[in-house]
């Protein structure tokens, strides 16, 4: 006879990891803001870039932006926080060189 399945800590467990990831990128997001010079910027200023860059619907804008970006993670654009160089596009490093929370 099979043993049946523990439905409540599969739940628990799945629920454990979607909380560990939404704290993962919230941590990285706030690496980029820093790594990017972004957090000289006081929070309504840099709220109120966030929501227009939302907004924009402007193709080569966003292409540019885009571009920008990923030159960063590249190492090739501007670091103003001493950036990340040598990263693979689109991604921060895992430990962010920040104690863990």
């Amino acid at each position: 006879m099979r043993k049946p399945r523990d439905f409540d800590s599969e739940l628990k467990s799945l629920a454990d990891k979607a909380k560990a990831l939404k704290e993962r990128r919230v941590r990285q997001l706030g690496e980029l803001v820093t790594a990017t010079g972004a957090d000289t910027l006081d929070a309504d200023m840099l709220a109120g870039a966030l929501l227009h860059a939302v907004t924009v619907k402007d193709a080569a804008t966003k292409e540019g932006w885009r571009k920008a970006g990923a030159a960063f993670f590249l190492g090739k654009g501007d670091k103003r926080a001493g950036g990340p160089s040598g990263q693979q596009s689109g991604t921060l490093p895992l430990d962010g060189g920040a104690a863990s929370a």
